[in-house]
């Protein structure tokens, strides 16, 4: 499955590596599919909204790659993702999920 729509209601994403552009291991930039518009990476931590009886749960850090670019965006933002999608991936007996995004934005 590619690309599953995700929904980060019940989490608060706070930007913990500014925005930058996406480049492969030589420094090559990564542009989206088709085009030569780069795609742009956000390192954002996400942690969940406290429950009723005040548990938050432990947090995650992610690297999201970003279709538009981040205009305004810095380090220590509260931020929204526009679109944001999962993909699972498998290569050399390694696994992963990708995160995308359309865009974020701050809150």
């Amino acid at each position: 499955m590619r690309n599953i729509p995700v929904n980060l209601a019940g989490f608060k994403l706070r930007v913990v590596e500014e925005p930058s552009i996406k480049a492969d291991q030589d420094g090559k930039v990564i542009t989206a599919y088709g085009t030569d518009d780069p795609l742009y990476v956000v390192g954002v931590f996400a942690k969940p909204v406290a429950t009723e009886d005040g548990y938050r749960g432990k947090g995650e850090e992610l690297r999201i790659t970003l279709s538009t670019s981040p205009e305004g965006i810095e380090e220590g933002d509260l931020v929204e993702l526009i679109g944001a999608t999962v993909s699972h991936w498998e290569r050399d007996g390694r696994s992963g999920l990708t995160w995308k995004a359309q865009g974020v934005k701050p809150l």
